[in-house]
């Protein structure tokens, strides 16, 4: 059945790997090796798997480098993109073979039978002076790399991928640090073909809705979600609802996204 539903994409985010545990906090790598083994077991089908951002909490060589032995397990092509925990150059080195744009930001589109992705480096950094850089930015290269992809024609409908949400979720402490120039973003879009759906990470929850027009869905993390106090300054306060990634459907028709608590479906072989 899954097929008639048109190219599927899974996305994880947030996974926030570590080379050493952290204390009082999920380990990184048993929750998305249990997740990488779920999506091989029940989604073989997929076309690809997206991780959009926060690979690592520090952006350290050797949290790319357990990352990059761990993605060896997934039996599915996959992509990657960065978010305000990883550092550029770091995971450039991790993974020299990662797509970018002519202007070395991780950023590519990608064209599979029946869509188009575009997806977005939001790093605001360097400098990778904290807090500022938890907050995203799309940099006028950025945006006129952008603007170029959706000026050209496609037949095939485009969703965009980006790590920061470029307007407000209804949480204080996030929203403090989403894409700074949201309204720039959204007004690229708006000289352009319509883009049929966005997927962004960054605020640990499943989120839905959309904006100026556009629908949008947030996926949860791996290792933590956001509680839903939306109060509060506190950006790294998390609970220890179950990890969980997207499954996103895409046709002419338009957008199907779902999301698997998958802790909540354990893995299970027939006997």
């Amino acid at each position: 059945m899954p097929t008639r539903l048109g190219t599927k994409i899974i996305v994880f985010t947030d996974i926030h790997f570590t080379a050493e545990n952290r204390a009082g906090r999920p380990d990184p790598d048993a929750s998305l090796a249990s997740g990488i083994a779920h999506v091989n077991h029940y989604h073989s089908d997929a076309d690809l798997v997206v991780f959009s951002g926060d690979l690592t909490h520090h952006g350290d060589a050797a949290s790319y480098a357990k990352l990059k032995a761990r993605l060896a397990d997934l039996k599915l092509p996959y992509h990657l993109l960065i978010g305000n925990h990883d550092n550029r150059d770091t995971f450039r080195a991790a993974f020299p073979d990662a797509a970018g744009d002519p202007n070395g930001f991780v950023q590519a589109v990608i064209d599979l039978p029946g869509a188009r992705l575009i997806t977005l480096d939001t790093l605001f950094a360097p400098p990778y002076d904290y807090p500022a850089a938890h907050a995203g930015t799309l940099c006028g290269a950025r945006l006129a790399w952008l603007e170029d992809q959706l000026a050209t024609p496609s037949a095939k409908p485009t969703v965009i991928i980006m790590h920061h949400p470029p307007h407000d979720t209804g949480f204080e402490a996030m929203d403090s640090i989403k894409l700074r120039n949201g309204p720039a973003f959204y007004d690229a879009l708006a000289r352009h073909a319509p883009v049929r759906h966005l997927v962004c990470g960054h605020i640990h929850r499943t989120i839905s809705g959309s904006h100026r027009g556009l629908p949008f869905s947030i996926f949860k993390s791996t290792v933590g979600q956001m509680p839903m106090l939306f109060e509060g300054t506190n950006t790294a306060v998390e609970n220890d609802e179950p990890a969980a990634y997207g499954i996103v459907f895409i046709n002419g028709d338009g957008v199907l996204a779902h999301t698997e608590d998958y802790a909540l479906n354990p893995l299970t072989t027939p006997a």
